[in-house]
C-alpha cells in the first residue's frame, strides 16, 4: 500500500496493468530483439557472404564424406592420408561426371537454349490466346520481373568478381574440407573439454545429434536427387523428348534446391518437350515429373530421411527464399540444411531442459568440474 497522493513504484505500476497487456509488452519487446538479431545477423552474412557459404558448404562435404574417412581409418590409414585420400575421392567423382556428361552433351546445350526458347515461345502465345492479356502488357511484366531478379543489362566488373569470390569459396571449401576430416573430432573435444556440467553433457548431445541431421540430410538429398534424375531421364527417353541427359543432369542439381528446385527442373522438362514434340507429350512429361515427385514425397524421402530432418514445406519455402535473397543460388543450396542442424540442436537443447526441470530435486546434474567430456559420435 502507499500513502495518499505517493507516486507508486514502478513495480507497482507495471504490476497495475491488466495481465493482458503485460503479455503484449514482454512478447512486443521480445519479438524486436529477434527481430534485430536476425537483421544483424543476415548483414553480416550478406558482408561475409563467400566466407559464410564456403564453410557451410564444408560442413555438408564434411557430412558426405564421412563415412569415407571412417571406412578408411578402420583400415588403419593415418589421420591425413584418409581425409586426403577423400577430399581427392570427391574431386575425382566430381571431374569425372563432369567431364563424362560435358562429352555427352557439350553439342547439345545450345539446342537445349534453343528448345527452351521455342517452348516459352509457344507458352506465350497459349497466355495471350487464352486469357485477356496483350502482347504489350505481358512483355511488360516480363521486364518487370527480369528488372526485379537483378537488372537487364549484364555487368562485366560485377561478373568477374562474383567469378573470384566463387573461385576463392571453392578453394578455401576444399582446404577447410581437409582439415575437418583430418582434426574435426580433436577440435570438437577441444571445445567440450571447454564446458563444465550439465553444459558439457547438453553441448555433446547436440552436436552428435546435428551432426547426425547433416550426414543423414547430405547422403538422403544426394540418393534422392538421384533417383529423380533417374526417374525423369527414363521417362524422357521412353517419351522421345531430346537432350534427356541433361535434363536429367538439371533435374539432379535441382534436388538439392527442396521444392523450388524440381519445380523449375519440371518445368524446364516440360518447356522442352513442348518445343520439341508438342502439347500432348509435355503433358505426358509433366504427369511423369509430377509422379516420380509423389513418390518421392510420399515414399522415398520418409524412408531415406526417416524423421532427423523433417521440416514443414512452408518453412522450407521461407528457408529457401531467405537464402536465395542472401546468397543466390549458393544459399538455395544450403539454407534448407542449416535450417535442419538448427532446428535439431535448439529440439534437443529444449527436450533436455524440460527432462532437467521435471526431474526431481536429488537427480539434477550438478556442475562438477572433475568430469570427463562427452565423447560425440
Amino acid at each position: 500500500m502507499t500513502a495518499a497522493g505517493a507516486r507508486p513504484s514502478p513495480r507497482q505500476a507495471w504490476a497495475a496493468l491488466p495481465w493482458l497487456v503485460r503479455t503484449a509488452v514482454v512478447w512486443s519487446a521480445c519479438l524486436v530483439v529477434v527481430v534485430f538479431g536476425c537483421y544483424l545477423l543476415g548483414r553480416v552474412a550478406v558482408l561475409l557472404a563467400p566466407l559464410a557459404i564456403a564453410v557451410a558448404v564444408t560442413f555438408f562435404l564434411t557430412a558426405l564424406l564421412d563415412p569415407v574417412l571412417l571406412a578408411l581409418r578402420r583400415l588403419r590409414v593415418p589421420a591425413a592420408p584418409a581425409a586426403l585420400l577423400s577430399v581427392l575421392l570427391l574431386l575425382g567423382v566430381l571431374v569425372g561426371v563432369g567431364v563424362l556428361v560435358w562429352n555427352l552433351t557439350a553439342a547439345q546445350f545450345g539446342e537445349l537454349s534453343q528448345q527452351l526458347d521455342e517452348g516459352l515461345q509457344r507458352s506465350r502465345d497459349f497466355v495471350t490466346e487464352t486469357l485477356p492479356v496483350s502482347d504489350t502488357q505481358l512483355d511488360k511484366l516480363i521486364g518487370q520481373v527480369r528488372d526485379g531478379l537483378g537488372g537487364s543489362t549484364p555487368d562485366p566488373v560485377g561478373g568477374a568478381r562474383t567469378a573470384a569470390e566463387a573461385l576463392g569459396s571453392t578453394l578455401l571449401a576444399l582446404v577447410l574440407l581437409f582439415f575437418l576430416l583430418k582434426d574435426g573430432r580433436s577440435m570438437w573435444h577441444w571445445v567440450l573439454r571447454r564446458m563444465t556440467g550439465p553444459n558439457r553433457t547438453v553441448a555433446a548431445e547436440a552436436g552428435r545429434v546435428g551432426w547426425r541431421t547433416l550426414g543423414s540430410y547430405s547422403r538422403g538429398t544426394m540418393i534422392i536427387a538421384a533417383i529423380d534424375a533417374i526417374g525423369i531421364g527414363l521417362a524422357l527417353v521412353l517419351l522421345g523428348v531430346p537432350l534427356a541427359l541433361p535434363l536429367a543432369l538439371i533435374t539432379f542439381l535441382g534436388g538439392f534446391v527442396p521444392i523450388i528446385g524440381a519445380t523449375v527442373a519440371g518445368a524446364v522438362a516440360v518447356l522442352v518437350a513442348l518445343a520439341a514434340n508438342g502439347p500432348t507429350t509435355a503433358l505426358l512429361v509433366l504427369a511423369a515429373v509430377i509422379a516420380v515427385q509423389q513418390v518421392e514425397g510420399n515414399l522415398l524421402e520418409p524412408l531415406i530421411m526417416k524423421r532427423q530432418v523433417q521440416l514443414h514445406p512452408a518453412v522450407i519455402l521461407v528457408v529457401v527464399t531467405a537464402g536465395t535473397l542472401i546468397a543466390g543460388i549458393a544459399g538455395a543450396f544450403v539454407s534448407v540444411p542449416i535450417a535442419a542442424v538448427a532446428y535439431r540442436v535448439v529440439d534437443t537443447v529444449q527436450r533436455h531442459r524440460e527432462q532437467v526441470a521435471s526431474a526431481p530435486p536429488a537427480d539434477r546434474p550438478h556442475h562438477r568440474r572433475d568430469e570427463r567430456p562427452a565423447t560425440p559420435a
